[in-house]
């Protein structure tokens, strides 16, 4: 039997996590990022050959950091599951015009992140700034929190569409998992990013100038699954795909 966690919803999320660290407004920030949550100095972290001591603040501290937006994330997944479960336990007729809905939003989101057209009314920023920030590994937790209540245009696009994918399934499990693995996506790099600090310096440089691809190429593939969506394929391609993955049960 083929397993369920080779759904290409998963590969969707977790690509998506990967994007939106690559986004305008995450990547060029992580050096400012790093600095602030482990208190280091810049010059400290993009030592070629950092100490013992260096490197276990920076993991420590970024794990801590990827545990705050994680959470915030999780719990959106499971308050968005649990949405469509009361929707689909009182109107299960009315759940497909939910997903086609979705499909609908997810596809304007793409278009906003391409540049065709922006859809101020949909997106609007919000942040939330920490002047000072706490101290220990529950301060840098309450940074990562932060850190995920500041949708930016960039990347709220990208999670509310993981959101209404969550949604769309009318399941609490889908939704944490789906959002669990949207921030494996998120944090994986970050964490090699400040363990890596001094060469992820250097490819950036190089990657700077792409930037802009990536996020026309993150509003396509955006599209793309809105339109999945809207014409309930998601699960025919997910079959589909199921004959060339080498997964077995």
């Amino acid at each position: 039997m083929l397993q369920q966690t080779a759904d290409i919803t998963y590969w969707i999320a977790f690509t998506a996590g990967i994007l939106s660290f690559a986004s305008p407004c995450v990547l060029p920030l992580i050096p400012s990022y790093l600095t602030y949550i482990t208190g280091l100095s810049f010059s400290q972290l993009d030592d070629e050959h950092p100490d013992a001591k260096v490197r276990l603040t920076v993991l420590l501290h970024t794990l801590c950091f990827i545990l705050g937006f994680s959470a915030v994330f999780i719990l959106l997944g499971a308050i968005a599951g649990i949405a469509s479960s009361s929707i689909q336990t009182y109107l299960r007729e009315g759940l497909g015009w939910v997903e086609k809905i979705g499909g609908i939003l997810i596809f304007l989101f793409g278009v906003h992140m391409t540049g065709l057209f922006h859809f101020s009314a949909l997106i609007g920023e919000k942040r939330v700034h920490l002047h000072k920030r706490p101290s220990g590994f529950a301060g840098t937790c309450l940074v990562g929190v932060a850190f995920a209540a500041g949708w930016t245009p960039c990347i709220g696009p990208i999670l509310a569409s993981i959101l209404v994918v969550a949604a769309s399934s009318g399941q609490v499990g889908e939704g944490v998992g789906l959002l669990a693995v949207y921030s494996l996506g998120l944090g994986l790099p970050f964490l090699l990013s400040g363990l890596l600090f001094h060469q992820f310096l250097s490819a950036f440089k190089r990657f700077r100038k792409h930037i802009r691809l990536i996020e026309i190429g993150t509003g396509v593939m955006l599209m793309v699954v809105g339109v999945m969506l809207m014409f309930s394929l998601l699960g025919p391609v997910t079959m589909f795909l199921y004959q060339w993955v080498p997964v077995r049960g």
